[in-house]
């Protein structure tokens, strides 16, 4: 699932965000193989925001990237730094990163993935683009 919500009006800053937080980089990270830790996905999103100008570290980007989806919803593992857990089959996590701007507006995408024996899948596809969210 990826998640956009926008309420009123949109300022180009607002759109550069969005467009820096590109086609999820925890998905990426994730994806080619297995035994990833837990805490490199969380890294390889931080360092897209912070290539973007949003960094470093914590600055705009104030939560860990996902975590575990299961019974509980909101579960471990977390996808966060110092969480040193291998990716393994069947694991499913949200992939949420954000960038937030104090007092001008906030931008967070979600992706949930499940690990396969071939790495990260998304349950659904991404949006193709701002414009056109759900495709033509």
């Amino acid at each position: 699932m990826r998640a956009r919500l926008l309420f009123g009006w949109c300022t180009a800053g607002f759109l550069a965000v969005t467009l820096s937080l590109g086609p999820g980089a925890g998905v990426q990270a994730a994806a080619p193989t297995l035994g990833v830790q837990c805490q490199a996905v969380d890294a390889a999103a931080r360092k897209v925001i912070t290539d973007a100008g949003y960094g470093p570290d914590y600055k705009h980007f104030t939560h860990r990237v996902g975590h575990g989806i299961g019974m509980d919803g909101h579960e471990w593992p977390y996808l966060v730094r110092g969480n040193t857990l291998p990716l393994a089959p069947n694991m499913c996590f949200s992939d949420e990163p954000g960038i937030y701007i104090r007092g001008e507006f906030g931008v967070r995408l979600e992706d949930d993935m499940h690990i396969t024996e071939n790495g990260a899948q998304l349950f659904t596809p991404q949006s193709p683009s701002l414009e056109e969210p759900f495709g033509k």
